[in-house]
């Protein structure tokens, strides 16, 4: 798994021109990836994101994770004084993942995700015959 080049701008600059979607800023959450014998395991720290507000998929062997982060108090802020940012990150996936096998379970604001290996990249003893 190769993370990708794909560039996500952080702001983007209102044009003199008609809008014709609302701009945000993503931030890359930090991950950590781990091999076992049985594939790999992505932890990504999505601090705010909610399940509902939480998208994971996989397209054309790009793995993407995009969050939307919500303050979690109840009520309009009186006053603030930092913001959230939406989270967005993709990885290239080899056909070493068996991509309709991966898992994603979402919890105290990290995302871990199980990618599985594809049979044929996993290790496998050959027998040995006697002649």
């Amino acid at each position: 798994m190769a993370e990708s080049t794909v560039a996500t701008p952080e702001v983007q600059t209102p044009s003199t021109t008609e809008r014709t979607h609302h701009w945000e800023r993503y931030v890359a959450p930090p991950v950590d990836i781990y091999e076992t014998q049985e594939g790999l395991v992505v932890l990504a720290d999505l601090p705010g994101v909610a399940k509902e507000a939480l998208d994971v998929r996989v397209e054309q062997h790009r793995l993407t994770i995009r969050g939307q982060a919500r303050h979690g108090v109840p009520g309009e802020a009186v006053s603030r004084e930092y913001a959230l940012v939406n989270f967005f990150r993709q990885f290239e996936l080899t056909e070493n993942v068996d991509q309709s096998q991966i898992t994603a379970e979402l919890k105290n604001g990290v995302l871990t995700l199980t990618l599985p290996k594809a049979e044929e990249a996993k290790p496998r003893q050959i027998v040995v015959q006697a002649a």
